[in-house]
């Protein structure tokens, strides 16, 4: 046993009609697994990330597939510790929000680039490169010379296209984002308003991460991931960001010499801005997560070891 967890990450447009039925079964039998994460299903279909024991995260996919999601955009890394804190697995009615409401999976979306392609189409002249992120996640690394719309938020992407993509729908765009999922519903609107020629990259940064080699590589920086390892590099290895627990900024390392910064309490971005009552709730849960430690008590912040998560049939 390697001692890692195996983190997937995974999304699939496919149509659900019995939702409530299906997500009590996922519920079920990721409890089961004993698998932690966050798991959206909506009418258009299912997003998430789990972590948990290799043979329980392949099982799980199996399960997947069994349910006919059959599209699942796989994306499997390694973690040595458990990246997430609990298991979530909720009812919405977008598994990215955007629009408002599920789009039809039958619906013409962007055309796919393999991650060994994307290099000499964003190298052709005349395309424009759109980082599809949130402006922190930008802010931490992106493609050379790609337009960053300084968005806090996917629904926000939407009026980018409406008053300076729109501009350009003659052009062609290459989009990217961390796993696909942002430019395949990007690109069912786009396609809507008659833009000529989108393409994405298909399997996200993290595909193109884990496939391209790094003497190879066009990217520029970490890409960030919306659990504990907060950042990823080439391989998709650890990075070196982590989290501030003040306001869920990512932080680099030279960012924790700035003043400000108080390890899971605050960081520059937030010092002035977060009251002292919050900041002294900060330290005490701090206190009593290294209390549980030391007594070697359960916590849902101490997740354990590997073998803790292994399932018992």
């Amino acid at each position: 046993m390697s001692g890692l967890f195996t983190v997937v990450s995974f999304y699939d447009f496919s149509l659900i009609t019995d939702i409530e039925k299906i997500s009590k079964e996922i519920e079920k039998f990721c409890i089961s697994r004993k698998l932690q994460g966050s798991i959206i299903l909506a009418q258009e279909g299912i997003n998430g990330s789990v972590a948990g024991h290799e043979g329980a995260v392949t099982e799980f996919i199996t399960y997947l597939e069994g349910l006919h999601f059959n599209q699942l955009n796989l994306k499997i890394s390694e973690s040595p510790e458990m990246p997430f804190y609990r298991l979530k697995v909720k009812i919405k009615k977008e598994i990215i929000s955007m629009l408002g409401e599920s789009l039809d999976p039958d619906k013409e979306r962007a055309s796919l680039v393999n991650a060994a392609d994307w290099n000499q189409v964003i190298s052709t002249e005349n395309t424009i490169l759109i980082d599809v992120r949130n402006e922190y996640e930008t802010r931490i690394g992106s493609f050379q010379d790609a337009i960053t719309p300084n968005i806090e938020n996917f629904k926000e992407f939407k009026e980018f296209i409406d008053t300076e993509l729109i501009k350009h729908k003659d052009k062609k765009i290459a989009m990217f984002c961390t796993g696909g999922i942002r430019c395949e519903k990007a690109s069912y609107y786009m396609n809507s308003l008659g833009f000529d020629d989108v393409v994405q990259l298909d399997g996200g940064i993290l595909k193109y991460l884990e496939t391209v080699p790094e003497a190879e590589s066009k990217w520029q920086g970490e890409c960030f991931v919306f659990d504990e390892r907060v950042s990823l590099k080439h391989d998709l290895e650890a990075g070196t960001y982590s989290l501030c627990r003040g306001c869920n900024e990512p932080l680099s390392p030279e960012d924790k010499n700035v003043f400000g910064y108080e390890k899971d309490v605050s960081c520059a971005h937030c010092f002035d801005i977060t009251n002292d009552a919050k900041k002294e709730s900060s330290r005490e849960r701090v206190r009593q997560i290294e209390l549980a430690e030391k007594r070697g008590e359960e916590s849902v912040y101490l997740p354990g070891p590997l073998e803790k998560f292994i399932p018992e049939n």
